[in-house]
């Protein structure tokens, strides 16, 4: 991205462009996008073709103010990440599923970000209800985060399992890849019937007290841990809470797959 691009998506997340790359810089940025650009699925939902090109992720970011799923964020944050002077490596990652068993390859993008203050992080704007910070890669022991308790262990293929409160979350390889290495696992999320996000319909963000969720519609407050439900009774209602609560503008309600 151009300077004027970066400054466009510094905008987008309400933050100002830092002196240097530094830990503390990746920090406040990683925060920052987690409360300003949704986790959502609604694409899937409305029909809308999704595409995981760089230029197309940051123009659904931050010229239609949308949000997106792991691809899409993460894909778009680290397109301003490098922008902005980090060393950025995009990881695949197979994701847990019931009972552990894990998903597909390129089923999650993660991103390995190293600053100039010598720290060695994962970055994940793009898994839902994650960790609020990066983690410390070469950390082994327990990661405390206002999204929960965090560990990442390496297997003995070279693998890293990151878990959360003492359950695994994804296993992630540390090979490096590139954006377009992710089409097929984003084709497979986006149309398998065996895939979460087509059998779900989701939007979300980390608030200053916890998180708002909306799901179909039914919206989800997090406070300290505890959560209080509202039943929306219409589509307006629907449609007013996607532009008053996560800034998103709709011209229709998302068909509903669990209605």
């Amino acid at each position: 991205m151009d300077a004027s691009r970066t400054d466009a998506y510094l905008r987008r997340i309400a933050t100002p462009r830092p002196a240097a790359p530094t830990a503390q810089a990746l920090r406040t940025l990683h925060l920052a996008h987690q409360r300003a650009v949704p986790f959502e699925n609604l694409s899937i939902h409305l029909g809308e073709d999704i595409s995981i090109d760089e230029e197309a992720v940051v123009a659904k970011l931050v010229d239609r103010h949308r949000g997106g799923f792991c691809y899409e964020l993460n894909g778009g944050f680290a397109a301003l990440l490098t922008a902005l002077g980090f060393e950025v490596s995009l990881l695949q990652a197979r994701v847990y599923g019931k009972e552990g068993h894990l998903g597909i390859p390129y089923d999650h993008l993660a991103l390995r970000v190293r600053t100039v203050d010598g720290s060695d992080l994962l970055a994940d704007v793009g898994f839902g209800a994650h960790s609020h910070f990066p983690l410390d890669l070469g950390e082994r022991g327990e990661q405390r985060d206002p999204g929960g308790v965090f560990r990442i262990a390496e297997t003995k293929e070279g693998d890293l399992r990151v878990s959360k409160d003492g359950a695994p979350e994804y296993l992630l390889e540390q090979r490096p890849r590139e954006l377009r290495d992710f089409e097929v696992g984003c084709w497979y999320n986006c149309t398998s019937p065996q895939s979460t996000f087509t059998r779900s319909l989701v939007c979300s963000l980390v608030t200053d007290e916890g998180r708002l969720t909306l799901s179909g519609r039914t919206l989800k407050t997090t406070v300290g841990g505890e959560r209080h439900s509202t039943e929306l009774t219409s589509d307006r209602e629907v449609l007013d809470t996607y532009r008053e609560s996560f800034g998103i503008e709709l011209d229709r309600v998302p068909a509903d797959p669990t209605a």
